[in-house]
């Protein structure tokens, strides 16, 4: 689906002390691991069973959710398509770009859903209402096929 991408980290164990392991380490770093700037970072946790979280998009907002912790489902959709994900790997990000409608659901007991977003929170880039959404989803979708015919 256009404008969402998996982003692999680096996953560093130490196993030169399998008498002790020491662990996972998994850096990541804006400008490089990440395809943006990194001005607000989030996380969701306790999320109470059958909870669904989301239910919008963002008109310039991009983002890389992170399961640090346990699982979540996240259903990611355009006017056209519809995609259906698990994030259970915290070494494995899921990049949402702009004008992608997003549900969070699943949450397992004791999941940390991290969120690396390219902006500070801004009430004014949420579209909230997903009729409003298809529409404006439309004409984004269709002016930047356009853009890139032209290049």
């Amino acid at each position: 689906m256009k404008l969402i991408n998996w982003i692999k980290f680096r996953d560093i164990v130490d196993e030169k002390n399998v008498e002790r392991p020491m662990g996972h380490l998994t850096p990541i770093e804006s400008g490089g691991d990440i395809p943006f700037n990194i001005k607000r970072v989030y996380y969701m946790t306790r999320v109470p069973e059958n909870t669904i979280r989301g239910f919008h998009s963002h008109k310039d907002l991009q983002q890389v959710l992170l399961c640090l912790n346990g699982s979540v489902q996240i259903s990611i959709s355009t006017p056209y398509q519809k995609e259906f994900v698990t994030l259970d790997d915290p070494a494995k990000g899921l990049y949402i770009g702009p004008m992608i409608w997003r549900e969070m659901y699943n949450f397992s007991p004791g999941s940390v859903l991290l969120v690396l977003a390219s902006e500070h929170y801004d009430e004014n880039d949420y579209i909230r209402d997903y009729r409003t959404y298809c529409e404006e989803a439309q004409d984004y979708f269709k002016n930047h096929r356009n853009e890139g015919a032209k290049k």
